[in-house]
């Protein structure tokens, strides 16, 4: 029986008081005997954590009483046993870095689309680029059919990566999409900057694209950062490449 409650979350939003919030939720987290990491940064939250149905929803409700998180979604999945080894609270100059401070997805945001609507578009065949922003060996777990990357072996290359790609998709739709979505809500934005015109980001990355869609269009697993190695499209762990 799958007994462990996973949940990935993020959110941007201005934060300070940074080291005091996370002396908090490390000690939050830890009298919930919850594991995972907890990023924290002035442009916002990042989060991996597991623990029991109680705990997790215990912590997810003390963290959405505070005013900047009551907002927060999270992604959640099930496994056998705890995926991480410890909880991690950490202190960064951001919570997904791209060395871009002109990029912000708290104020300028890129369109989002939703699972439901991708899944009719790639149905009706439309044309359009469904742009990978995950590392290289991320994609090789799987990924949508079709869907091009740039070769990355970190996610700080982007900005430069992206230089590079054919014009052409200056007028062309482009789909972003990563994991759980917080790496397109600054690739998405920066293509934006950049002059792309028509550039949206999928809501929720991958992981809320199983959970609405299932596995249509969507070729092999989902690389995740931690025990579980990759996560099929009924979010059950799979410990090898399909």
């Amino acid at each position: 029986m799958s007994s462990v409650i996973n949940i990935a979350a993020y959110q941007f939003v201005p934060l300070d008081g940074l080291a005091e919030l996370q002396v908090q939720l490390r000690q939050e987290a830890a009298d919930r005997q919850l594991k995972g990491t907890i990023l924290l940064a002035p442009e916002g939250i990042n989060l991996f954590l597991a623990g029991t149905r109680t705990d997790i929803d215990a912590f997810l409700a003390g963290l959405r009483a505070r005013p900047s998180f009551a907002a927060l979604e999270t992604k959640e999945s099930l496994s056998a046993t705890q995926p991480f080894g410890k909880l991690l609270v950490k202190l960064k100059k951001e919570i997904i870095p791209l060395n871009r401070p002109d990029i912000d997805p708290a104020r300028n945001p890129a369109p989002r689309l939703s699972a439901q609507e991708l899944k009719r578009w790639m149905d009706e065949g439309r044309d359009l680029v469904l742009l990978d922003t995950r590392n290289q060996f991320e994609i090789e777990h799987g990924t949508f059919t079709g869907a091009v990357g740039l070769g990355l072996d970190n996610f700080r290359n982007f900005a430069t990566r992206i230089d590079s790609v054919d014009p052409a998709w200056k007028d062309k739709t482009i789909v972003t999409f990563c994991t759980g979505g917080i790496r397109c809500e600054k690739a998405a934005p920066l293509m934006i900057a950049n002059g792309f015109s028509k550039v949206y980001q999928l809501d929720g990355g991958i992981l809320k694209y199983f959970e609405e869609a299932g596995s249509s269009h969507f070729e092999g697993n989902c690389y995740v950062f931690d025990e579980r190695i990759a996560l099929n499209s009924a979010l059950d762990a799979q410990s090898e490449v399909k």
